[in-house]
């Protein structure tokens, strides 16, 4: 796959997985009363197993076994909820800005990262 294919393709499952972490993340804090942090660390665990499935058949070819590509993924995975966690603290919480606005720059920040983490460790080869 092409260097701006698998980009896209990142993209495209990017937007559905946002789509779940967005749609819980709205629901809890509107409807629910959950603050915009612990809301924001629901959603992003939500759409990390969906973020999984996708980027595995997808976006990355690899020849790790699930087993090995799952643990690299969860390990990527955990520092995107660290970051999103710490960014969204400080955002919301610290400085009291809006939670929407800063959740989509805590977004495109965490995505950037997670993808060189994926494709270069998680999915990567073993060459």
């Amino acid at each position: 796959m092409t260097r701006f294919k698998q980009i896209a393709s990142f993209g495209w499952t990017g937007i559905i997985t946002a789509l779940v972490h967005y749609a819980l993340l709205i629901g809890l804090v509107e409807l629910g009363g959950v603050g915009p942090v612990p809301a924001t660390l629901a959603g992003y665990g939500a759409g990390a197993g969906l973020s999984y499935a996708l980027n595995r058949r997808f976006t990355f070819t690899s020849e790790r076994s699930h087993g090995a590509a799952l643990w690299r993924f969860l390990a990527v995975a955990a520092l995107g909820f660290c970051a999103t966690w710490g960014l969204m603290h400080l955002f919301v919480e610290r400085w009291g800005l809006p939670y929407l606005p800063l959740q989509i720059v805590t977004t495109l920040l965490v995505m950037a990262v997670s993808f060189t983490g994926h494709k270069f460790w998680s999915f990567g080869d073993r060459r």
